[in-house]
């Protein structure tokens, strides 16, 4: 298959023109114009990724590897090391970030996840009428996301109505009309921003909410008779 042909798949699933003004979603190294060998599919990419990785495969990430201008191109440093080992082996990388975000992750967490069936998506944020109590939920999120400690900012134990962002999305509490929001990469900040506007947040890492992208991705390809293979890549931070 043409590169091409793989990129207006993806473009179909998941319109690139969709993503944030910020974001860097699209080809990030390769040939559109190159055949392409095997897919693989992961959330991000590493160095043992990479070394695991034959050459002239096609790699399908979630977090783009050039997200910032590059000012130089050090081979000792990230990302131009792993941008190196991309060329060396004719590896193509793809990355598809707030446009799956907005057309698929964060439903399909919903759904498959969590199990929730009747639901509001706007953008980056569903919202579910769910009566229960902030242990209950607690409880619950541990389980669903395998998860040994949690953190979080409750400020009432009765719970109607539950907001989800998977990834870093506790900037947006602000804006949600819900007693919780769900998220990852809970800073101090926004816990402080979100217990001034009344509401509790859920910290459940930006990799446990986000590890179902390459799974997600997987299925939406199975419709058009592509075969990715799922890379699972484990959590950068150790818990005690």
């Amino acid at each position: 298959m043409k590169l091409q042909n793989l990129y207006n798949i993806l473009d179909e699933i998941s319109p690139f023109e969709l993503q944030e003004s910020w974001d860097n979603s699209g080809l990030q190294v390769g040939d559109l114009k190159s055949e392409t060998g095997e897919i693989f599919i992961a959330l991000d990419l590493d160095e043992a990724l990479l070394l695991s990785l034959p050459e002239n495969a096609t790699l399908l990430t979630h977090h783009p590897l050039i997200f910032k201008p590059l000012k130089s191109v050090d081979f000792s440093r990230y990302p131009a090391k792993f941008i190196q080992m991309l060329i060396t082996k004719n590896i193509n990388l793809i990355s598809l970030h707030t446009n799956y975000d907005k057309t698929h992750l964060n439903r399909y967490v919903a759904q498959e996840v969590l199990g929730w069936q009747e639901y509001i998506e706007e953008d980056f944020i569903i919202t579910k009428k769910l009566s229960t109590t902030f242990s209950d939920l607690l409880s619950t999120l541990k389980e669903k996301f395998s998860l040994e400690s949690i953190k979080y900012t409750q400020l009432q134990e009765k719970i109607t109505r539950v907001a989800l962002t998977t990834g870093a999305g506790a900037s947006m509490a602000k804006n949600i009309d819900a007693d919780v929001h769900i998220t990852g990469d809970v800073k101090y900040h926004d816990a402080m921003e979100a217990k001034a506007v009344g509401v509790s947040l859920i910290d459940i890492t930006h990799y446990a909410s986000e590890r179902f992208f390459a799974q997600s991705l997987c299925d939406q390809l199975k419709t058009y008779n592509i075969n990715g293979i799922i890379r699972d890549l484990h959590d950068p931070f150790n818990q005690k």
